[in-house]
């Protein structure tokens, strides 16, 4: 199925804590003088304009990085983010227009040694990617499924690396794939970050437990779990929160983004009484 259009989600709380931890990954790897490559399996057109129809529908982009972009923050995960969006928005008075995706993201973070490795299926959504990423030497796109894909090109070159994996789950059978995914690129590339993304629905929609389970038991080392909600659970319908789940994490990330989400869920409407969660599936 490809009618999913992340345009009219882009900048939201899902997004929020997606991009937050995306920030803080890449700072980690910037860390380090030597390259490393950035898989995104299912990249959209990367930048977002805040003021089409799509984003105008729901403004879900206003319970998100609009409670965030303006504040002067001390914590380096939000101020790095929010500075890329008060230089995707430079203009005088302050007004939010643009959003970055996470292939944007990373283009601004990435150095000029690291490599970009972004896939689309949804051609509308590719050819737009295309035109954005023109002339961007560091990135390689890929018109593909991003679960086949993903296996087919790891270990990437550099090996060294993070893969963001984060379908639109609209069918079921988008869960069974990234459990899928994810081990047969483990036996293949066992030293790379996987940061999956995933919705926390209505209760009987939800398969996020299911997920969490099948990671948590798969082998995979160091997986941390953080999951941002704004709501409590509804029985019927609507996505109250999201989670990422970090393979392979890098040391004091859970502290790290514990301090950043905290802060930033401080910024939002939250109407549950626990918003923030981060905990181990596995610890090694």
């Amino acid at each position: 199925m490809l009618s999913y259009r992340h345009a009219y989600h882009a900048g939201n709380h899902a997004d929020v804590l997606k991009h937050l931890t995306l920030v803080a990954l890449l700072r980690h790897f910037n860390a380090k003088e030597s390259p490393y490559c950035f898989l995104d399996s299912h990249s959209g057109k990367a930048y977002y304009n805040l003021g089409d129809a799509m984003a105008q529908k729901n403004l879900e982009y206003r319970n998100g990085v609009d409670r965030l972009w303006l504040n002067k923050w001390d914590d380096p995960i939000l101020h790095s983010y929010c500075e890329l969006v008060r230089k995707a928005n430079p203009q005088q008075p302050p007004q939010l227009r643009h959003y970055l995706g996470s292939p944007a993201i990373a283009r601004e973070l990435c150095r000029e040694q690291d490599k970009l490795v972004l896939m689309e299926l949804h051609s509308k959504e590719f050819e737009l990617l295309k035109q954005n990423f023109k002339g961007e030497s560091r990135a390689h796109l890929h018109h593909r499924d991003g679960f086949e894909g993903l296996v087919g090109m790891v270990p990437p070159t550099p090996r060294r690396g993070l893969a963001l994996i984060d379908p639109a789950y609209e069918v079921k059978t988008d869960y069974d794939a990234v459990v899928s995914s994810v081990q047969k690129m483990y036996r293949k590339w066992q030293t790379g970050v996987v940061a999956i993304w995933f919705p926390l629905l209505a209760k009987a929609r939800d398969r996020s437990e299911w997920l969490k389970k099948q990671i948590a038991n798969a082998g995979f080392e160091n997986v941390l779990l953080v999951e941002l909600s704004v709501a409590e659970q509804n029985p019927d319908q609507g996505m109250h929160g999201s989670g990422m789940i970090v393979i392979n994490t890098p040391w004091q990330l859970d502290t790290t983004l514990e301090k950043s989400l905290k802060l930033a869920s401080d910024k939002l409407e939250i109407s549950c009484k626990q918003p923030l969660a981060i905990t181990w599936l596995t610890k090694t």
